[in-house]
């Protein structure tokens, strides 16, 4: 059952993730050309598309695709809670995807920051995947860089980032575990 448990919980996690880049692709402008960016829309288009009929995007977010996330985020809990043999409360499907879509949140900027260095060192630019991933890591990684500049040729501001970036993590996670 373990086994089973973690598929699921990957196979989730992956495609709440592929759906969280394509309103990050879309909140940095990111290049939709790119073979990597067209991965993204072509691997949620399919109930994207039809739900931004109906669901307008709100102040420059792409309000379809985030509650599409939050669907497969609330799904994944109540698959999980049918194979536990759990009660299904809407409140805690609810409550749970939201835990689930902003711990998404947290995980993909991490990995894109980690992508983006391990491509770095090996690429050397030559990666359509590497263009993506600077374009998305750079608003985050420029304002490191104004008050840290590189030392020595060394680029710290991915150390700072991903600092911040666990830190703020544990703190979002305790204020949850003491509201709930």
């Amino acid at each position: 059952m373990n086994s089973v448990n973690f598929l699921i919980h990957t196979l989730f996690d992956l495609y709440i993730m592929v759906i969280l880049l394509r309103v990050w692709l879309q909140v940095a402008r990111a290049d939709f050309y790119n073979p990597f960016s067209q991965f993204v829309v072509k691997a949620t288009q399919p109930i994207v598309g039809p739900l931004r009929r109906f669901i307008p995007s709100l102040g420059g977010w792409d309000s379809a695709t985030i509650l599409f996330g939050f669907m497969i985020a609330c799904l994944k809990v109540v698959v999980l809670s049918l194979m536990m043999n759990a009660a299904i409360n809407p409140t805690v499907i609810a409550v749970s995807g939201l835990v689930i879509l902003l711990t998404a949140v947290f995980k993909l900027i991490f990995w894109v920051l980690v992508l983006r260095a391990i491509l770095s060192w090996i690429s050397k630019g030559q990666n359509p995947i590497e263009a993506v991933m600077i374009q998305l890591s750079e608003p985050l990684l420029a304002p490191v860089r104004r008050f840290i500049p590189p030392i020595g040729g060394l680029d710290l501001s991915m150390i700072v980032v991903l600092v911040a970036l666990q830190f703020v993590e544990l703190l979002v996670n305790d204020l949850l575990s003491k509201l709930f």
